[in-house]
């Protein structure tokens, strides 16, 4: 099933209304890959929709995360990004701090570690949130031409 079918059966199971607007949003949200803000991703429905609204947009989101096709993620500059959440599974991030890049990681040695000091330390892990923060390779020569 599609992302964007599973997320109508979500709508009609809650009892909601599929607008076309949320459709719009929906398949939108499912083609623009990557960690988004609100602002960008309105953007980029804007220019495929002129006619929705911002809060429109921002509504539709939240219903993709509740609907658990979408996640809200937080970096250390304060504003909330969502990516999608559908058949990627875990994976934690490496961020720029310069200029914002962000990489997915998924790596099981991390997860294998991660479970490993949980269990030192009596604990169970059930969820966790991992970014490294640094300087991509771009930023950091921009950093070293400077004079």
């Amino acid at each position: 099933m599609l992302p964007s079918d599973v997320f109508l059966a979500y709508m009609n199971k809650m009892g909601l209304n599929v607008t076309k607007q949320r459709r719009i949003i929906a398949q939108a949200f499912f083609e623009f890959p990557g960690h988004h803000s609100l602002e960008e991703f309105y953007k980029f429905v804007a220019e495929r929709e002129p006619n929705v609204g911002q809060t429109t947009v921002y509504r539709t989101l939240k219903l993709l995360c509740e609907a658990g096709l979408a996640r809200e993620i937080h970096f250390s500059d304060g504003i909330a990004r969502y990516e999608v959440n559908v058949g990627g599974g875990h994976h934690d991030h490496i961020v720029c701090e310069s200029c914002g890049k962000t990489v997915e990681i998924c790596d099981e040695r991390i997860e294998s570690l991660q479970r490993e000091i949980a269990e030192q330390h009596g604990f169970r892990l059930t969820s966790h949130v991992h970014h490294l923060y640094g300087l991509c390779s771009a930023c950091r020569r921009a950093a070293e031409e400077k004079p």
